[in-house]
């Protein structure tokens, strides 16, 4: 007679360590009411998110989150580069920084770059979203090295990324 191996355990809800929800102030809790259209970038609400298309004649005006977040200058994420390396080779990380955002955008209307800010002795980039702003900081890493750290709030919504060589 075969044995059989003795099954995995599955892993339950209460098994996994993970920490609280954090509330995004600007995650609306109810979604628009028929299909809408942003009036600022012109994203689209459309089968139950935000994305980029053509507006239906029956979309009504409607802030998407990301624009509601620039306008109130509130960054969700931000990107500290500094160092030498900064400082020698500005242009080439800056263009990393815009081809990270520019490959999240396309999918991710809400994934943005809010601005750009010299500091001294490097540059901060504020985005609308936590996910582009570890993204950007994990493309640096992977493409120049350095050090990087990500640090998310315990009791917000938001990431500081600082990055440096």
């Amino acid at each position: 007679m075969k044995r059989r191996e003795p099954r995995q355990r599955q892993r339950r809800h209460i098994d996994r360590a993970f920490d609280a929800l954090k509330h995004d102030p600007y995650f609306e809790r109810a979604k628009p009411r028929g299909p809408a259209a942003c009036p600022d970038c012109a994203a689209v609400f459309r089968r139950g998110r935000w994305q980029w298309g053509e507006a239906s004649e029956r979309a009504r005006p409607h802030l998407c989150p990301a624009c509601r977040r620039t306008k109130e200058r509130e960054p969700a994420g931000t990107v500290r580069l500094s160092g030498a390396y900064f400082a020698e080779h500005r242009d080439e990380l800056l263009a990393l920084v815009r081809n990270a955002e520019r490959r999240e955008t396309r999918l991710h209307p809400l994934q943005r770059v809010m601005g750009l800010r010299e500091t001294r002795g490097g540059l901060e980039v504020a985005t609308t979203d936590v996910h582009l702003a570890r993204r950007i900081g994990d493309a640096l890493a992977s493409a120049y090295r350095g050090n990087l750290q990500v640090r998310y709030s315990p009791h917000e919504y938001r990431v500081r990324v600082a990055w440096s060589r």
